[in-house]
């Protein structure tokens, strides 16, 4: 255990696996008492033992991030509990479909669009205003992708979304850095996660293609984001404000 984010809640959304269930517990191994929220709820409350049984704090909450009603719940539950919010890790999020723009149904589209973007706007929308009533600021990290600032094939929806989570990124932390909320995002490349399990074949194969873009030789890691995301959350990252931080092995250099 640490001290970074030491007698603080943290939200982290999307916590039940990969990257959100490595950084829901480097959160909580850095001092955090952690709200793991996520639409699986078994598996979150499996995050939460994980990180109690390594000697942590952590609660489940769940919320599907598709509808503001459990986004706004889930922020009034955390205000309530616990009385306070002092960072959140905006990390839910779906993949692309794996089509090209004119083969998109539109409700494909919407899907994506709804969760990678609008949901980070509902849950900085409700964090903010929590850490407002609150009065003394707080830190908001959001997972976008090397692919908000890059494109490739087959992944149009992916790529306008996260692009616009690095514009309300940025839009946030013009806004509400002198409240002292500070509002950065996560960059990463690909990822290695059990999820990967999931993907159809053609998803598979586009991941697989893209490890050479990659200068350090390798997919990245979860706990390699979470660490990446304390440092946003903490102090020692309190002149950051409005940042894109790549953590992916140097593919946005090539």
């Amino acid at each position: 255990m640490s001290d970074e984010l030491s007698g603080k809640v943290v939200l982290v959304t999307g916590a039940a696996r990969g990257i959100g269930q490595a950084s829901a517990i480097r959160i909580a191994r850095a001092g955090a008492n952690v709200v793991v929220s996520d639409i699986l709820e078994e598996e979150g409350k499996q995050v939460v033992e994980m990180i109690k049984e390594a000697g942590g704090t952590a609660t489940f909450v769940r919320a599907d991030l598709s509808h503001e009603e459990e986004i706004s719940g889930l922020i009034n539950k955390i205000t309530s509990d616990l009385h306070r919010l002092d960072g959140a890790f905006n990390n839910a999020g779906v993949l692309q479909h794996g089509k090209s723009l004119h083969e998109l149904a539109t409700e494909e589209w919407e899907k994506v669009i709804n969760i990678d973007l609008t949901g980070v706007f509902l849950c900085m929308k409700y964090e903010i205003m929590a850490m407002l009533d609150r009065g003394v600021g707080g830190a908001i990290v959001n997972t976008a992708s090397a692919l908000g600032q890059v494109a490739i094939t087959g992944a149009s929806e992916y790529i306008a979304a996260k692009h616009g989570v690095l514009g309300i990124t940025r839009a946030a932390a013009a806004e509400y850095g002198a409240k002292g909320i500070r509002v950065n995002a996560i960059l990463p490349g690909i990822v290695e996660t059990h999820d990967e399990g999931l993907l159809d074949n053609y998803l598979r194969q586009v991941l697989s293609s893209l490890k050479s873009r990659h200068p350090i030789g390798r997919f990245g890691r979860p706990d390699e984001v979470g660490d990446a995301a304390v440092w946003l959350l903490s102090n020692g990252s309190s002149f950051v404000n409005g940042a894109a931080i790549p953590v992916d092995g140097g593919y946005l250099a090539t």
